[in-house]
């Protein structure tokens, strides 16, 4: 499967840099969640470079367990733009996506998702979705993705936000 005219659109219109920027940031807001009481997980959702939603894991801190940062980043989007189609956006995270996480952004129409940290960073750290994952697509991660549509990219920082959240001592696990 192809690139649909949105992900070619919006692929030319992101630089690799402008990637590494806003994984970056979120990087930086992940290690800052964990400091401030939440997960070690950020997202945001970028158009034409607006940040139009940016999140912090929020799962403990709101009691709420879709409060994953791509979830709460793609609901922000959407409130800001005023429609829950985020076509010419692209999420950006800390960690590869859950399969709620993916299935949200599938449902948001976002064209691009790219991510720093793998999922294995995320099992290393009591994060483990592999049964949810295997129980809805058979394997990890969902091979059938239009091409181009997820992408890591890779980052010496990626790591930081679960280093952060191993080394925090009174961490609420979930």
């Amino acid at each position: 499967m192809g690139l649909n005219f949105n992900q070619e659109r919006i692929m030319k219109k992101t630089s690799a840099r402008h990637d590494r920027e806003f994984l970056q940031k979120c990087i930086d807001h992940a290690v800052a969640s964990v400091a401030g009481e939440g997960g070690p997980f950020a997202a945001m959702i970028v158009r034409n470079g607006e940040v139009l939603g940016k999140a912090g894991n929020c799962v403990t801190l709101d009691n709420d367990p879709t409060a994953h940062a791509e979830v709460v980043a793609i609901r922000q989007a959407a409130a800001h733009i005023g429609d829950p189609h985020l076509l010419d956006c692209v999420l950006y995270s800390s960690c590869e996506p859950c399969p709620m996480c993916l299935a949200a952004s599938l449902w948001a129409h976002v064209p691009r998702i790219v991510y720093a940290a793998s999922h294995t960073e995320a099992v290393r750290a009591g994060f483990d979705d592999t049964a949810f994952a295997l129980l809805l697509f058979g394997q990890v991660m969902p091979v059938a993705l239009p091409a181009g549509h997820l992408q890591q990219i890779a980052m010496p920082q990626a790591r930081a936000p679960f280093d952060a959240w191993l080394a925090k001592a009174d961490r609420q696990q979930y």
